[in-house]
This record gives structure tokens, C-alpha cells and sequence, in this order.
């Protein structure tokens, strides 16, 4: 594995105040300048970038590259605007727009057929961008008896790609040492759920949201060492329950809210389950080690993974999983949030709010943007929507 730098001192910030160690993350997480992946290009190191919501990301570790979330963020349009409608969410123009001014540094940039404006990436990357832009297929009929057999072929033929960028073959082992690696990563995010939906009033959404999203920048040992040195002070951390409603947020599957509209949000509910960049974890258990390991990332794609609105699965209807997901963390409402203009995410509130209403299970509703800014109106209708079940 490569160990290129990548200009984050885990060690340092993890000797921090505990606080002040979730400041720095945000400081690192919120720089639309990204000197992390900056910083491990200027050591030598490739990147390979894929866009919302699941690539596995073992594939490009095992070539010694780093993978980065495509996420967009929330600068001015300069270059992109002339290359998309205004129609369009704004994830995908800004995630254009910080390859295009440079500020994002790729090698090779993945994407997926998640929804219309999604499905044609590639060919705008390839296009407007001197690295090659790839499609991954994740199987849209994953129900059928050959799908894990296709996916393992589907990463196999990627895996080519990467090879070819990085200049080296992957083997078997590489592939076992990266699983291994995410193995530890999923069991951290997994522990840090934990904290949320066992005592929410130690972690605010905002700052877990910080925790969890700063791995899309950081190699994953290193996002490792970060979680296991600040899960134990969480832990630690004598604050005491407030009188806050438990809520499921659903909505952030691709496009991210803003830091500000989670803080907003965690003063007046305790979010204590959400699918915030469900693709860092997709994967519910940890996948094995023993046999073909794309065999065995396939296998848990189909078989180990959760549920998301660009996800067909007839065995995990959407409505269901959302509602196991609110009794799972003992939730007593939901907000259903989605980016504008993102047509599968709108698509699914009118499910969701259908079935919550069978099951009289109180909901609020909004739409977000990335850029967006002032949220007193949003704070207002959030405040007397808590209230009536506190009150009630």
C-alpha cells in the first residue's frame, strides 16, 4: 500500500482537545480547496475520483491510488454553468466545476447511471478533461440469480482501467489487504452510528457528519486512526440528555446539505440514524477475506448492503426500509429532505410520506442546496413542528 502523504497529521489533531480535534476536521472538510488530495499528488500519488453513491473503493486502494467522493461543493460557478443547464442539482455542476478550475486533481473519475443527468458524466468528463472518465454498472436487477457473477465481472473490467493508471498490476492480495482495511473502516462508522442512536447527546449530527465525511478525503488508515483515537473521548464526554425529539433524517444519498442546515437540525432533534453519504456505509457487515476478493465485494453488494433511492432491490422496498430504520433507532419522527432538481430523491418523499402516514408516524418535510445560506425560516417551521409532538 502507498504511503504518500496526504498533509492531514492524524497524530496531532487526535492529541487535541476533542473539540478542537472535530474543529480541524471541519476546517479540512469545508476547504473547497482540497489540500489533502493536492497534497498526495504533489508526493507522486493518483487519484481516482468516483461520483455519489457506491464505488468500491478497495479497487483503487489496492492499485495504491486514492479514492475520493466526488461531492461537489459549495463554490461559485464559473466554468461549469456552460457545460450543464440550469436545471440540473447542483452537485453535478459543481463537482465539474472544481475538476474544471483545477481545485480537484483527478487521475481517473468513475461515475454511475443513477439518474439521468448522472448517467451522461462520463462522457462530459472525457470530454472537458485530460484523464479518462469511466461508467461503473452496478446491476439494476440485483435480484437475479446472475447479478453477483455480472458485478464481479463488471469490477474486474474496472479494475483493468485502474491498473492501467496506476501503472501496476493488482493482485489477489492486494485486493484481501484493502478489504481488510475497509473491513476496520465500516466497523468504526458502524460504532460511530452506534453513539447516535444509543446516546445522541453525545454526538450533534453535525459533528458526526464531520467525522464520517472527512474519510472521503483522507486515505483510509488514516481516517482509521482518527476514529479509533476520538470514538473513546466521545464516549467519554459528560453531557447530559435534553429535552429533543429522536428523528431519522433521509434525503442526503447524493448531494449533501449543508454543515450549517445539520446544525440547525441538531438544535431542536437528536438525529439518531440518517443515510448522510450512505455510500462510505453501504456495506453493512464487513465483507470476507477468504476466496476471490471481487467475487467477495460483489457478493456483499447484493446480499450486505443497505438501501438507497437509486438502488432497485424488490427484496428491500424503500418505504420498509426507511421505517425499519426509524424503529431500529427508536425515532419518534422523520424528516424527509431532498436536494432540488434531484428527481430521485423527490420521487421517493411521496412514497415515504405515504407510508409514514399509514403508519402515523410524524414527518416534516424540506428541499436543500449546497450553496444555500440563511436558515431562519427552515429553524421556525423545524421549532413548531417539535413542538407539537412535545406538546402533544
Amino acid at each position: 500500500m502507498s504511503t504518500t502523504a496526504t498533509a492531514f497529521d492524524v497524530a496531532a489533531v487526535s492529541a487535541l482537545p476533542l473539540d478542537a480535534a472535530i474543529g480541524a476536521c471541519q476546517d479540512l472538510l469545508e476547504d473547497p480547496s482540497f489540500p489533502t488530495i493536492h497534497a498526495w499528488k504533489e508526493s507522486g500519488g493518483k487519484v481516482l475520483g468516483h461520483f455519489q453513491v457506491y464505488f468500491p473503493e478497495e479497487l483503487a486502494h489496492a492499485a495504491g491510488m486514492l479514492p475520493v467522493k466526488v461531492r461537489g461543493a459549495p463554490v461559485e460557478m464559473r466554468l461549469a454553468d456552460s457545460h450543464f443547464g440550469s436545471y440540473l442539482c447542483s452537485i453535478l455542476r459543481s463537482s465539474l466545476e472544481v475538476c474544471l478550475d483545477g481545485r480537484l486533481p483527478l487521475d481517473l473519475f468513475v461515475t454511475h447511471p443513477i439518474c439521468d443527468a448522472a448517467r451522461n458524466l462520463a462522457g462530459v468528463w472525457s470530454r472537458n478533461l485530460p484523464y479518462p472518465a469511466q461508467i461503473l454498472y452496478l446491476p439494476q436487477n440485483v435480484n437475479s440469480a446472475g447479478s453477483a457473477g455480472w458485478l464481479r465481472d463488471e469490477y474486474a473490467r474496472l479494475l483493468g482501467d485502474i491498473e492501467g493508471v496506476a501503472g501496476r498490476r493488482v493482485t489477489d492480495a492486494d485486493l484481501r489487504r484493502s478489504v481488510a482495511v475497509f473491513n476496520v473502516n465500516r466497523r468504526l462508522l458502524r460504532d460511530l452510528y452506534a453513539i447516535k442512536r444509543e446516546t445522541p447527546w453525545l454526538l450533534p449530527v453535525d459533528q458526526s457528519y464531520v467525522l464520517m465525511a472527512i474519510g472521503a478525503v483522507l486515505r483510509r488508515e488514516e481516517h482509521n486512526a482518527l476514529l479509533a483515537a476520538l470514538l473513546p473521548q466521545i464516549r467519554a464526554r459528560t453531557a447530559r440528555p435534553q429535552d429533543k425529539i429522536r428523528i431519522v433524517l433521509e434525503g442526503g444519498f447524493c448531494e449533501q446539505p449543508p454543515l450549517d442546515l445539520l446544525a440547525v437540525i441538531g438544535q431542536s432533534c437528536y438525529v439518531v440514524d440518517d443515510d448522510l453519504l450512505i455510500g462510505l456505509r453501504f456495506l453493512v457487515r464487513d465483507v470476507e477475506q477468504e476466496g476471490d476478493p471481487l467475487a467477495a465485494l460483489a457478493r456483499a453488494y447484493i446480499d450486505g448492503s443497505t438501501y438507497s433511492p437509486v438502488q432497485h432491490d424488490t427484496r428491500k422496498p424503500k418505504e420498509r426500509m426507511l421505517l425499519d430504520r426509524i424503529r431500529g433507532a427508536n425515532a419518534q419522527a422523520a424528516i424527509l429532505a431532498a436536494a432540488k432538481m434531484c428527481e430521485p430523491g423527490l420521487d421517493e418523499q411521496v412514497a415515504y410520506t405515504k407510508a409514514l402516514e399509514e403508519e402515523e408516524i410524524p414527518y416534516f418535510v424540506t428541499e436543500f442546496e449546497e450553496k444555500m445560506s440563511g436558515f431562519d425560516q427552515m429553524q421556525l417551521q423545524l421549532e413548531t413542528f417539535v413542538e407539537s409532538i412535545l406538546f402533544d
